[in-house]
């Protein structure tokens, strides 16, 4: 395996903006991008390599799954996109057609690195390619609520006027509609959120609450109103899931993995915070949910099966 080298898969918007993140990292000396469209592929290697006289040397190009067989890291954005009025579960069986046609492919070439499943409905593809690929599931990830537990810090440090970087706080369950805001352990640099809002002049938490999770479960919503797609916050998702596992950090991240019985969870796919470095996800961490947000990601659990047990003679 080529500790250097990173493949991603899909050079549309997400794809791309992921490259061009992870170009800036100094984290690869190597990058291969594979697309349906050669030439997608190629024109987006071209413009990235003309970029890197300003950052760190780098051989950047279009590939083949056999120049990726060896790579560290292959990062899959491959999949159609979310449109106007549509869920991310909406997109489940047209992506998993396509990833029939990504991860066997993968597999032939007996590729033993971490994959990161970026495509949605993230939760599904992340359970519908640990199947297919014959990995370890510690070494299949999904992006999972990462960008929405970063949407979740943000709103809350403009609720509070403080910075989102000191906000500690996650979106649990699936990347979608049954997403919960895991708000009983959120804190502000240790201070419980309920005692930090207070001191802030906001008393009425129930309400701020049910609007704040309102508002990031509909940022998606939102942007792909307004210009049709996101694509940058789930880059800079990538590039940090990127460096946690190049620098085996050890870093705890809201990641979407195969669940084995924990909070009541089994033979499903999301996200709950756990330890991720150079082995992959290594263990959850024990969150302390109440009552009404263990019930949720129970809930959430369920609607995810339901979608895969529907799609589960396509995951085989």
């Amino acid at each position: 395996m080529d500790v250097n080298k990173v493949g991603i898969i899909g050079c549309g918007f997400v794809g791309a903006s992921s490259a061009f993140a992870l170009m800036q990292t100094g984290l690869f000396n190597e990058m291969v991008l594979i697309d349906a469209n050669q030439d997608k592929a190629e024109g987006e290697a071209m413009d990235l390599s003309h970029g890197l006289s300003f950052a760190s040397p780098m051989d950047i190009y279009a590939g083949t799954y056999d120049d990726i067989a060896d790579a560290a890291i292959v990062v899959v954005t491959a999949g159609a996109n979310q449109k106007p009025g549509e869920t991310r579960l909406d997109l489940v069986h047209k992506n998993i057609a396509i990833f029939r046609t990504i991860i066997p492919e993968l597999r032939k070439r007996h590729f033993g690195g971490i994959l990161i499943i970026v495509a949605n409905p993230v939760d599904v593809l992340t359970y519908a390619a640990a199947k297919m690929s014959g990995l370890p599931e510690s070494h299949v990830i999904g992006s999972g609520t990462m960008l929405d537990s970063a949407r979740l810090r943000y709103v809350l440090g403009e609720h509070l006027d403080v910075d989102s970087r000191c906000v500690h706080a996650y979106i649990i369950g699936e990347h979608g509609d049954s997403e919960i805001a895991a708000f009983s352990s959120a804190n502000v640099s240790g201070v419980p959120l309920p005692k930090f809002c207070e001191m802030r002049g906001h008393f009425d938490h129930e309400k701020a609450n049910r609007e704040i999770a309102e508002r990031v479960k509909n940022s998606a919503y939102e942007i792909i109103k307004k210009k049709h797609a996101t694509y940058y916050g789930i880059a800079m998702c990538v590039k940090r899931l990127c460096e946690a596992i190049v620098r085996d950090e050890k870093s705890i991240l809201p990641v979407s993995v195969v669940m084995h019985g924990e909070y009541g969870v089994n033979d499903v796919a999301l996200s709950m915070p756990g330890i991720v470095g150079a082995d992959g996800f290594e263990t959850h961490i024990p969150l302390e949910l109440d009552a009404d947000e263990l019930a949720g990601l129970q809930a959430s659990a369920r609607s995810l099966k339901e979608v895969i047990d529907k799609e589960r003679a396509n995951m085989e």
